[in-house]
């Protein structure tokens, strides 16, 4: 087995390596551990969002192989050693952009924490630093545009040194409103990135911004109808890394719901793109009265709407007839006539009766890691 080279520079050293085979795995960290505990220099976790969350474990080469990924980010997004990078991140467990710290590192850009400040403290801070370059989720970014208005800055933040918004962790950076309105309230141009705890920093978005490369020079990737499991250029996503050789993963269901397209870039690269990024995730798509909707379909028509400022869906039964309930904040113009006009654009677009309720602005939650806007009542009345 490869595994077993004593050439490998990504192994640990012979003593360490002697009882890899023999030893149980120690929990908490589950039984994916290539070498003992020992050689493992980072620790990491998943978000949350779809229940408890897992820790991760990676080598000092499993982790230097995770910035080299970022560095093939950063470079597509044409950001070099000259940019100074903020990071309106948190910082915790959660690996979120850690591993793109760790990637501005490597190409020599000037890496800036954002963590420990508030929302108000950030704009003021990467304003004062010019910051060029800033990563974050794509609903964080809108909601840093939306504190800088509040605080009399949106103008100054348009006209900002920032130049280009690295987003991860949502869809949001390839859906076409979410990332026009993203690119309009801060001057800048968006660049989507895709990639999981579990597998790595797998996809970018270039100059060009037409999908979003998956790396196959680190990744081998495939997609599968979901149903029959066989290969398909349109379903789930599934990926084996290539340098993540402390926890390495073979054929991972992703649950990411993609399309390819095999066309060369116009950038030169010929990598497959996935259009529009990742679609949803294949549990997440909503069935209201037999009509299949994914919550990037309705986050693309709400932010067409500058009026609204944030929204929340609801999937509810009532009398055995299911119900999807779009909540709005709206900051300018008449709460109602705004909602008419978007429960119609619901109905042309999804072919779907949907009800629209303006509520008071502020109301509803604001998210700097992944959002969640959807809840289905349906299980919970399971």
């Amino acid at each position: 087995m490869w595994l077993r080279s004593t050439t490998c520079a990504a192994c640990p050293s012979p003593a360490r390596r002697s009882s890899w085979l023999t030893k149980k795995p120690i929990p908490p960290f589950g039984t994916n551990l290539t070498y003992p505990l020992s050689a493992y220099t980072r620790l990491h976790q998943t978000s949350g969002t779809t229940g408890k969350p897992m820790r991760w474990l990676d080598t000092e080469a499993s982790w230097q192989w995770w910035g080299r990924c970022w560095g093939t980010v950063y470079r597509a997004a044409g950001v070099t050693e000259e940019d100074r990078v903020y990071f309106a991140f948190s910082f915790g467990p959660f690996i979120g952009f850690w591993a793109a710290w760790e990637g501005a590192r490597l190409i020599g850009a000037l890496a800036i924490s954002g963590g420990a400040r508030n929302s108000h403290q950030r704009v003021e801070n990467l304003l004062e630093l010019e910051a060029t370059v800033l990563c974050c989720t794509p609903s964080y970014a809108l909601h840093l545009a939306e504190v800088a208005r509040e605080m009399g800055m949106a103008d100054e933040l348009r006209r900002s040194a920032v130049r280009a918004i690295i987003v991860a962790g949502e869809p949001g950076g390839s859906i076409p409103a979410t990332r026009q309105r993203i690119e309009s309230m801060w001057g800048a141009r968006v660049y989507d990135h895709t990639g999981a705890t579990e597998v790595g920093a797998h996809g970018f978005t270039c100059l060009h911004q037409q999908g979003v490369h998956l790396n196959e020079g680190e990744f081998i990737v495939e997609v599968l109808n979901p149903t029959t499991g066989e290969p398909a250029d349109e379903g789930e996503l599934v990926i084996t890394n290539l340098g993540r050789w402390g926890s390495p993963i073979i054929r991972y269901r992703t649950g990411d719901h993609v399309r390819l397209n095999r066309e060369p870039c116009a950038c030169g690269r010929t990598f497959v793109r996935m259009e529009g990024g990742v679609i949803g995730r294949i549990d997440d798509m909503l069935i209201v009265r037999g009509v299949n909707v994914f919550p990037s379909a309705i986050e693309n028509i709400v932010r067409e709407f500058p009026e609204v400022d944030e929204f929340a869906v609801e999937v509810y039964r009532v009398q055995e007839m299911d119900e999807l309930e779009v909540k709005i904040e709206v900051i300018k113009g008449e709460p109602d006539h705004v909602a008419a006009r978007l429960a119609e654009r619901f109905r042309q677009r999804l072919a779907l009766r949907t009800t629209v309720t303006p509520v008071a602005p502020g109301t509803l939650p604001r998210w700097e890691l992944k959002a969640r806007r959807v809840r289905d009542r349906r299980k919970d009345a399971k």
